[in-house]
């Protein structure tokens, strides 16, 4: 069973939202419906929150709260962010189902204690296409390197409910690399303004293409997750190197170069990148310190 997990910006759970989420027992039956299932992931008003649909992910299993009984982690994988939020309600209509179904002056009282709710296939499959609408759109498959692939969702409306394949396409779209890749290189690119970190180098080719990639500070491979957070935007040079732990970063942002590995016509090329290297403008898009922190390790192992 698909469903929707309401999380707060800010909020007294215990809530990761790559790793975990945690809930007190009145969610536990229909959590337990979801395991195994995808869930969309939505901000409440409350705490800032903008009341609308911002992720997408996967209900891997169930795992006790060891410190508090009356708490249960649903464990969460291959989560993935969407291009834009998807507002809950559009042109006076809402995306779940259970709420079209009712007078508007009783959503907000059925929405109390209601954090989790299950949500039909037809309005799963409407939420993700409209999310990741940016990284599918035909105009942007070169930008982001998804010409060719066939397996980008078409939109689906509300109340139209998908054929089987339809709704398995969209979940393999979720778990499809290329797709995954593209949305992460939008993501990170955009927040880098298309500059690598290290050299601050803006290259733009005749298609639009730009040529800074978008690399993993924790490889996908060893559990990294698609955010932002987890990604830097680099030239191709420079994300060989970083690639294979033989520039790092530490946790100021300066770089960190092995300097016997690294040819040295390469070094001269950080001499002015030792600083701190260029960052997005909005600082809750730097990387995490954790990830910098599993980055660097290898790169002491080197």
């Amino acid at each position: 069973m698909k469903a929707v997990f309401d999380t707060k910006p800010i909020s007294g759970y215990d809530d990761d939202r790559t790793g975990h989420y945690q809930f007190p027992r009145r969610y536990l039956s229909l959590v337990k419906e979801a395991v195994g299932d995808w869930v969309v992931l939505r901000r409440p008003r409350a705490d800032g929150g903008n009341l609308a649909y911002f992720a997408v992910a996967r209900v891997t299993g169930l795992e006790p709260d060891q410190h508090m009984p009356t708490l249960t982690f649903a464990r969460l994988a291959d989560y993935l962010e969407f291009d834009l939020t998807v507002p809950w309600r559009h042109e006076g209509r809402y995306a779940e189902q259970a709420l079209r179904e009712m007078p508007v002056q009783q959503v907000g009282i059925y929405l109390r204690g209601r954090s989790v709710r299950s949500l039909p296939d037809s309005d799963f499959a409407a939420i993700v296409s409209a999310g990741l609408s940016q990284t599918l759109a035909p105009d942007n498959a070169i930008r982001l390197g998804l010409v060719g692939v066939e397996e980008a969702a078409q939109p689906f409306e509300f109340d139209v409910v998908p054929g089987f394949d339809q709704v398995r396409r969209v979940e393999q779209m979720l778990v499809n690399r290329k797709i995954r890749d593209a949305n992460f290189r939008r993501h990170v690119c955009e927040a880098y303004d298309d500059r690598c970190a290290v050299t601050g180098l803006r290259i733009i080719n005749g298609g639009g293409r730009s040529e800074v990639q978008a690399a993993h500070i924790w490889g996908v491979g060893e559990g990294g997750p698609d955010v932002v957070q987890n990604g830097i935007a680099l030239s191709g040079t420079v994300h060989w190197l970083f690639d294979r732990h033989l520039i790092s970063l530490t946790n100021e942002y300066r770089l960190l170069v092995s300097h016997n590995k690294v040819p040295a016509e390469l070094r001269v090329l950080f001499e002015r990148q030792l600083d701190r290297i260029h960052l997005p403008k909005d600082e809750r898009l730097w990387p995490h310190p954790a990830y910098i922190e599993r980055h660097r390790e290898r790169f002491m192992a080197a």
